[in-house]
């Protein structure tokens, strides 16, 4: 597995332009975000997104971020 460099979502607009959040399934009575590390994991929830879409009648719009920031570092139970 490779450091995270970027993060990819699916996301959509709620209100307006300045409402968006990013879109999730239900699977299971758990909510699980469309969002990944890699293209493979990304390609895999595209049709997730499409469906998305169609119900919901919004666009949707995979976007990336890059601009990686640590804010904290939660130690394992052998580091406290």
């Amino acid at each position: 597995m490779s450091k995270i460099k970027s993060m990819y979502a699916f996301i959509s607009e709620d209100t307006g332009p300045n409402d968006e959040g990013v879109i999730a399934q239900k699977f299971g009575g758990v909510w699980m975000p469309l969002v990944g590390a890699d293209m493979k994991r990304v390609e895999s929830l595209k049709a997730l997104a499409l469906l998305a879409a169609k119900q919901s009648g919004k666009k949707v719009t995979l976007v990336q971020f890059t601009n990686r920031v640590e804010l904290e570092v939660i130690p394992n139970a052998e580091e406290v």
